[in-house]
């Protein structure tokens, strides 16, 4: 008989927030599976098994052990998958880590927060809903606000980075990447001094 933690269990909860199909890809609501790719590569491993509603994986953070999610449930319903997850392997509501797009945020400048409201934005909404409130650390991917108050902010989200925000943006998932990871080993606080300067 073996002691100790099941294998099964899991420390932590990362959630990718963006909406499934090609059509979102590099989309500026799906930046947060750009950061998603950028785990993948940084940890190697892979996001691909479906699951609780949602494409996911697991890696190793430093002593944690880390269920990666993928929601396949498009934006709006993401707090479905999520709750899914956090039922099933007890993860109390400050262990799950989201990453999403904010528009309030220049292309490319990241935001570690412990908490706080959806700001809103329509996948945190549904997370702080239907997973026990607004009590869990993000990271937030900034793509830039609307150019005008005339613009559809619906269209702004779905379009596409362009130039050189399509660079940056790729650069800032890299850079979330490590702000996650240091999230999970470090604490909201540490991360918070580092990548929020």
């Amino acid at each position: 008989m073996l002691f100790g933690r099941k294998t099964s269990a899991m420390d932590w909860i990362l959630v990718f927030l963006g909406n499934p199909g090609p059509r979102y890809a590099m989309t500026r609501h799906n930046a947060g599976w750009l950061v998603a790719d950028a785990v993948e590569a940084k940890f190697g491993t892979r996001i691909n098994r479906l699951k609780f509603q949602a494409l996911t994986g697991d890696v190793r953070m430093g002593d944690a052990r880390v269920f990666l999610m993928k929601p396949q449930t498009f934006m709006n319903l993401s707090g479905d998958a999520v709750s899914q997850a956090q039922k099933f392997y007890h993860v109390p509501t400050e262990h799950i880590l989201v990453v999403s797009d904010d528009v309030s945020l220049p292309v490319g400048k990241l935001r570690v927060r412990r908490s706080g409201s959806a700001g809103g934005h329509n996948g945190l909404k549904d997370i702080i809903a239907k997973c026990g409130g607004d009590g869990f650390p993000r990271v937030k991917v900034g793509v830039g606000s609307v150019p005008h108050p005339e613009y559809d902010m619906k269209d702004w989200v779905l379009g596409t980075f362009q130039n050189q925000d399509a660079e940056d943006i790729l650069a800032a998932a890299k850079r979330a990447a490590e702000a996650v990871e240091a999230v999970i080993t470090q604490g909201t606080d540490k991360a918070m001094n580092r990548y929020n300067a």
